[in-house]
């Protein structure tokens, strides 16, 4: 059995600024956990393959091509492959989302 805390992630270095930590990475999917604190986004950008949000903590705002909706916990939002999106926390709260992009990226992301 391979058990993966969060804590003992190292944050990456991404183009966003923000915690993310990588908790699975395979070809098959790739897994990130991400915090937001109060203030904080992700950049718009898109992929290449399909991803899917799932809301652990706080209420952030989800956008996804012209749609952008305030999500709660336990809710979990679908971003289609080479849709533009990106994630805020306006609230006064950390947002915590995991992220899981099925397969695995074969190329990078694209930034806006």
């Amino acid at each position: 059995m391979k058990i993966t805390k969060y804590q003992e992630q190292e944050i990456k270095d991404t183009p966003h600024k923000i915690d993310v930590r990588e908790m699975y990475n395979k070809e098959s999917a790739q897994v990130m956990l991400m915090a937001l604190k109060p203030g904080e986004s992700l950049k718009p950008h898109k992929t290449p393959v399909d991803v899917f949000f799932y809301i652990i903590e706080g209420s952030p705002t989800i956008y996804i091509g012209n749609e952008n909706e305030v999500c709660e916990v336990d809710t979990l939002i679908e971003s289609p492959a080479q849709i533009v999106h990106h994630i805020s926390n306006d609230s006064s709260h950390l947002a915590r989302i995991l992220v899981v992009k099925a397969p695995r990226p074969f190329s990078m992301n694209k930034a806006l």
